[in-house]
């Protein structure tokens, strides 16, 4: 049967969330909901929250498109419920999503996979506030949250420790900093596609990634072509060590004065963003392939396991 001459699948898009993320998962998730229409698709955006089950109950979509950002959508939550109801959805399985939004646990399977990660531990929250937990300069972080929310800069001059705001958890990852270059590389389908090298006037905070003019995207990155190899080769390693399927994209950091072992891994995001100036999407498009394909071939790799 032909493209054009079969019944394409009934597609529920997620999005929102309860979690910190959830403004940025309402833009992924109207984007693509808008490009999978433009493809032919019957698409539903659900504003996904504690009555999730009985509106997917009510609506009866062949595949979920998981649009959601954050803790409960991407971290192996919702996917539990998705494959409980028979289900096929985008992105990554239970144990890959809950895997690699646990950052520190995440890093200890890059680590046994033999990928270059910095040092890093848990930390009560005040003994942070406290004391100096590791020699600065070093990252304060929570270890399940995504898109920059609540990170911590400690200088190497810095004389005093952190004091962490309320909002952050009562357990808080910390991790050497990591100096140079801001690069990423998306994975579609166990296949790396390219580097893009993000340029800001300082840390690549959530104002830099979500606000207009907040970065600039090199496309593709001005690198060494041993730089590029490996961040390429180090993304589908990481892809494979969490278990991953469909599309994710590492994040890595480049110290250019110490050659390729400035290179480091800083941690894989199983729901990239999704509209189409997004990281991943601008390195489909430079591919070949456009936003409204991408979007397709995610519901079309929709499975209800692993």
């Amino acid at each position: 049967m032909s493209e054009s001459s079969r019944t394409l699948p009934k597609v529920a898009v997620l999005m929102g969330g309860p979690s910190a993320e959830r403004e940025v998962s309402l833009s992924t998730g109207r984007e693509c909901a808008a490009a999978l229409r433009d493809e032919g698709y019957q698409v539903t955006e659900l504003d996904a929250g504690p009555d999730l089950a009985a509106q997917l109950a009510a609506d009866r979509p062949d595949v979920v498109f998981n649009a959601l950002h954050g803790r409960w959508g991407e971290d192996g939550c919702v996917q539990g419920l998705l494959e409980w109801l028979a289900i096929p959805y985008t992105h990554s399985g239970v144990l890959a999503s809950a895997l690699a939004m646990d950052k520190q646990r995440s890093k200890e399977a890059f680590r046994a996979a033999g990928l270059p990660v910095v040092d890093s531990g848990l930390f009560a929250k005040s003994d942070v506030s406290a004391a100096h937990v590791m020699a600065p300069p070093y990252v304060v972080k929570p270890n399940n949250e995504g898109s920059s929310v609540g990170i911590y800069i400690v200088q190497e001059a810095a004389n005093t420790p952190p004091q962490l705001s309320e909002d952050m958890p009562d357990e808080v990852m910390v991790e050497t900093y990591a100096p140079g270059r801001e690069l990423t590389t998306t994975v579609v389908d166990g296949k790396a596609l390219t580097v893009t090298d993000i340029l800001t006037d300082g840390w690549y905070d959530f104002d830099a990634k979500y606000k207009p003019g907040g970065s600039r995207h090199v496309l593709p990155a001005d690198l060494p072509d041993e730089i590029f190899q490996l961040c390429l080769d180090y993304a589908v390693r990481a892809h494979d060590a969490l278990g991953c399927r469909g599309v994710s994209r590492t994040d890595f950091r480049w110290d250019e004065s110490r050659g390729k072992d400035g290179l480091i891994l800083l941690e894989t995001n199983t729901q990239p963003g999704m509209t189409p100036t997004s990281l991943a999407p601008e390195q489909a498009a430079h591919c070949g392939m456009s936003f409204g394909q991408l979007c397709a071939w995610m519901v079309e790799d929709a499975s209800c396991g692993r």
